[in-house]
């Protein structure tokens, strides 16, 4: 590549998404490319042809150092849905006028399901109409539920700080031996996979007696089944925590959340979850009369970038480094995907894969991962996941609380 590059971020962030832009940027100014661009706001910002020279907040080893530690989209991100090709040749167009503008070979998205569709359908336009310009997908989801890759940038310290806040809501709720036991319900993204709420069973160990019970997706939720295990945990304990998705789901395909209220949609058509672990801890204490609490993680589950996993950061810098190798040896309408090469020790590696292949589809947790009773995991999950969570890069304090590196040109908005 000889002219100039642009990286992008869209969809929910994670702790590690900032790792993958740093990722670019590195690799590219060690292949001499000219100006590595950012996108302002993903590519709804693009196309208002808002950018940023990089240069300007990572010319030095202390602005990559602080960008690896900070939380959220550093570009701004978006939930912009680009339209379908047919008969709106004219968004398609707009792109690549900007991209020539900015002498822009490559385009790189960082993003999850939606942002690789992004990415498959403006190499598809660039193939069609014979446009030179490349377009690369690098992987970021919490969710984990892109198809291929063996895991998924951000899903590591996801799984870290939903473990990490299991083991102290456990340990809390076991301070008290009350003769009427306390049920806690801790309600855990993922909306149709539940990669994340898996993670509560890494809570257990030695020192902690783990969730008492974990429902996920891929299982239909069974309300009174559910009612009869609360019944029975707190017949035999004093304390009685449950992790639950977002988007559990009854048998007639209506989630736990959306039972007698409506729900918001956004831009891609999927509805917002909240209120599962609110909802479930009602109906347990109007039913049983027992003390109830829930527990919504929320954003925290994707921000707190001073739990981030080591792994995760130094994987996701990797997958955007490779992108831009991948895209320097002229490959397009493709994604970086992390391929484990052992498990004793850990060893990952990347390769570059077909876009067409993982746009718009989602993985599941295997159900064989998935203990029969619907209520648990098994240990191939934690096999699976344990490498993951390792290892920690502390943040750079000052004044008593991490230093993040934050754009000017978001802060004017």
């Amino acid at each position: 590549m000889k002219g100039n590059i642009v990286v992008g971020q869209s969809g929910g962030p994670t702790a590690v998404i900032n790792s993958s832009v740093a990722g670019v940027y590195v690799a590219a100014k060690k292949l001499g490319v000219g100006k590595v661009y950012g996108m302002i706001h993903g590519i709804e910002g693009f196309l208002q042809d808002k950018l940023v020279d990089l240069d300007k907040y990572l010319d030095n080893p202390t602005g990559v150092e602080l960008l690896k530690r900070t939380p959220s989209a550093f570009l701004g991100s978006c939930r912009f849905k680009m339209p379908k090709i047919e008969g709106h040749e004219d968004v398609y167009e707009k792109v690549f006028e900007i991209m020539e503008a900015h002498d822009i070979e490559c385009l790189f998205y960082a993003g999850g399901n939606d942002s690789m569709d992004t990415v498959k359908m403006l190499s598809d336009y660039a193939a069609a109409h014979n446009k030179p310009q490349r377009f690369m997908g690098v992987p970021k989801t919490i969710d984990n539920d892109l198809p291929i890759t063996d895991h998924c940038p951000g899903y590591g310290s996801a799984a870290k700080y939903i473990a990490t806040s299991l083991k102290e809501i456990i340990r809390d709720n076991e301070s008290f031996g009350a003769e009427k036991p306390t049920v806690c319900i801790v309600e855990i993204m993922g909306r149709n996979a539940g990669w994340l709420t898996a993670a509560a069973a890494l809570a257990k160990g030695s020192d902690c007696s783990g969730a008492d019970a974990i429902y996920l997706p891929e299982r239909v939720f069974d309300m009174d089944a559910f009612m009869a295990k609360v019944k029975e945990l707190a017949a035999t304990k004093s304390s009685v925590v449950i992790a639950v998705s977002e988007g559990v789901h009854v048998a007639d395909g209506r989630y736990v959340c959306e039972l007698g209220k409506e729900v918001a949609v956004d831009a891609f058509g999927h509805k917002q979850m909240s209120g599962t672990a609110a909802m479930l801890a009602n109906m347990v204490a109007a039913e049983t009369g027992l003390k109830t609490r829930a527990v919504e993680l929320s954003t925290l589950q994707r921000a707190a970038t001073h739990l981030a996993s080591l792994t995760d950061i130094n994987e996701a810098f990797q997958a955007g480094s490779d992108a831009v190798k991948a895209a320097n040896e002229g490959k397009t309408g493709m994604m970086i995907t992390l391929d484990r090469n052992g498990d004793d020790p850990y060893q990952c590696g990347t390769s570059a894969y077909d876009i067409h292949a993982i746009a718009n589809v989602e993985r599941k947790v295997p159900d064989e991962w998935i203990t029969e009773d619907g209520t648990g995991l098994t240990d191939k999950y934690e096999k699976y996941a344990r490498p993951l969570i390792m290892g920690e890069l502390l943040p750079i304090f000052v004044d008593g609380l991490p230093q993040h590196i934050v754009m000017d040109e978001l802060l004017a908005k």
